[in-house]
């Protein structure tokens, strides 16, 4: 067997790192690893309050969402369709990490100029995951 160049071992590593990494966990789970990052546990009443208040922009997060995250909302710029936020009413919610987090930056910079919080967005999950059917 011929060994590999040092070229085609540094491609190798750089191809391999540039493969976004999805990590499938129920949305407990998520929530447990939050916390863990946060070392504190989620607060359900300040998930709720984070999700339907204004936050020095002009949109909170229940704006596209829905002040009901068990229903589908809309966007408020493009009038797309979202489906309900809340995991007991739409399985797929919380399931891919890479996912989850891509939508977390993007949305909390919308609302509040900047990213979530590891507290902001288990205290997020907590409430919503409290919503049942």
């Amino acid at each position: 067997m011929k060994p590999v160049s040092r070229w085609t071992a540094l491609c190798l590593v750089w191809a391999s790192a540039a493969v976004p990494l999805s990590h499938a966990m129920t949305p407990t789970e998520q929530l447990a690893a939050y916390s863990a990052q946060a070392a504190a546990p989620a607060q359900a009443a300040r998930g709720q309050q984070l999700f339907t208040t204004r936050h020095g922009k002009d949109w909170s997060c229940s704006t596209c969402h829905s002040a009901s995250p068990t229903v589908t909302g809309k966007h408020a710029s493009t009038g797309k369709t979202i489906a309900p936020m809340a995991p007991a009413f739409n399985a797929e919610r919380f399931t891919d990490t890479a996912k989850t987090e891509k939508w977390f930056r993007r949305n909390c910079n919308d609302v509040m100029g900047r990213e979530c919080t590891v507290a902001e967005k288990a205290d997020v999950l907590a409430w919503l995951l409290t919503l049942n059917r």
